[in-house]
């Protein structure tokens, strides 16, 4: 025994002995390395290496063998140009965030995004970038979108809609800009102006509801390859609502019109807002399941709400997770911003496209509006029309705040939270019915 720990021990002193000689060995190569490199790399040579790391040469002298997000040769003018151009437009989009307080919520994470993902040499928007993987953990497979709908149905209140069913109308209504958009895309490639498949017009459209989650929903389904185009033209309408919609309303509207008065809204009962989630959720399962996954979302977040007894789990849809998830959502959109993706000719015809959907929309709810004011009943003010589109809560605020612009004591938002839940629903209605017939 005696013997064995003696010759255990030698082992053990042997084997230290040869690790600490092996480590010297390296430790003297790794210097004698050093040394070298510092004896062959002059100090005037490593600080011209470092200017040319810098962004400043990267957009003036760009690297020629640079690569996009997906691994695609860009040219010159992204690379430097195009990425200075797209730098302002996030200012741009800063300052109508900040100073004109349009929706900040959603323009300065997607501005920053933006900002961030035309940084040169960075590739924060790559595979391997940050927001590359935001966007690929929420964007490319619906999540966000998903876990968006639930937040926005524990923020809704379905009592001004079931007070007075007929505002429904006007959000059907603005559903008109999704379909005429889809003729319109259609008809533009047949035409030759653009090459878009049936598909990729469907997915298009959808911007006409002015609703991100639902626009991210059917391309994902549809045209996944315009994603990213197409939640960058959603999301930027969306925010944008306050100066593309007011014009549209006065336009179409009198001066007698928009001083309208509407009637004091019924008392809705608990028990009518606890059936409604579940009554439209059944009738999707039964009519369109295509459109369920939205909807059924939507539904189950309103009905949390509504339960009255998960008041925690209510509580975080509609302040910690969806705050979150915008987060993510604006930064995964705002990647789509850089050069090479946004300053190409599809994405503007998109663009373009786009703001004709919206702008149709938010018409035909302003006139489905003057057309029910036709029949004898209450008379509608025409400008709650506008908050056809799905744009929660902002386009309800818009037709408030025009409404008081001809008479303060005129407080149309209640009114107008109707038609603008409505059109969450139509949206979400009219992507299934998309998705079902193209998909």
């Amino acid at each position: 025994m005696k013997f064995f720990v003696i010759k255990l021990l030698a082992l053990i002193l042997f084997s230290f002995g040869a690790l600490h000689a092996s480590t010297a060995a390296s430790t003297e190569g790794l210097s004698a390395h050093k040394e070298e490199n510092y004896q062959t790399k002059p100090f005037a040579e490593m600080v011209s290496g470092f200017l040319a790391s810098t962004g400043i040469v990267a957009l003036v002298n760009p690297d020629p063998n640079e690569k996009n997000a997906h691994g695609e040769n860009m040219n010159d003018f992204h690379k430097g140009l195009g990425r200075v151009i797209m730098i302002f437009v996030t200012f741009l989009l800063f300052y109508l965030a900040i100073k004109k307080g349009f929706e900040p919520l959603l323009l300065l994470p997607i501005a920053f995004g933006g900002l961030l993902a035309n940084i040169p040499v960075a590739g924060i928007a790559g595979e391997h970038g940050f927001l590359g993987v935001i966007y690929n953990m929420g964007l490319s497979n619906e999540m966000f979108p998903i876990i968006i709908f639930m937040g926005v149905g524990a923020m809704t209140d379905f009592g001004p809609l079931l007070s007075n069913p007929k505002t429904a109308l006007l959000g059907g209504a603005a559903q008109f800009g999704i379909f005429g958009t889809l003729v319109g895309a259609v008809a533009l490639s047949q035409a030759g102006f653009v090459d878009f498949t049936l598909q990729q017009a469907s997915a298009i459209s959808i911007i006409g509801g002015a609703d991100g989650p639902t626009s991210i929903f059917i391309a994902t389904k549809l045209a996944p390859e315009l994603l990213g185009a197409i939640a960058v033209a959603s999301y930027s309408y969306m925010a944008m609502v306050p100066i593309i919609q007011p014009p549209i309303m006065k336009a179409l509207t009198t001066d007698a019109e928009r001083r309208i008065k509407m009637t004091t809204l019924r008392h809705v009962s608990r028990l009518e807002k606890l059936v409604f989630p579940i009554l439209v959720l059944v009738l999707a399962i039964l009519v369109l399941p295509e459109s369920t996954p939205l909807i059924g979302a939507f539904m189950f977040g309103n009905f949390l709400k509504e339960s009255g007894v998960v008041e925690r789990l209510s509580d975080t849809l509609q302040n910690a997770l969806i705050n979150i998830v915008t987060i993510f959502l604006g930064l995964g959109v705002g990647s789509k911003l850089a050069a090479d993706q946004f300053l190409v000719p599809d994405t503007m015809f998109i663009m373009a496209l786009g703001i004709i959907a919206f702008s149709v929309g938010t018409a035909s709810g302003v006139i489905m509006a003057k057309l029910m004011n036709m029949f004898p009943g209450h008379k509608v003010n025409p400008l709650i029309g506008s908050a056809g589109v799905s744009a929660v809560p902002m386009a309800a605020r818009v037709s408030n705040k025009v409404g008081m612009e001809y008479d303060r004591s005129n407080m149309l938002l209640m009114h107008a939270m109707g038609p603008n839940v409505a059109g969450v629903i139509g949206s979400a209605v009219a992507a299934g019915v998309l998705i079902s017939l193209f998909q």
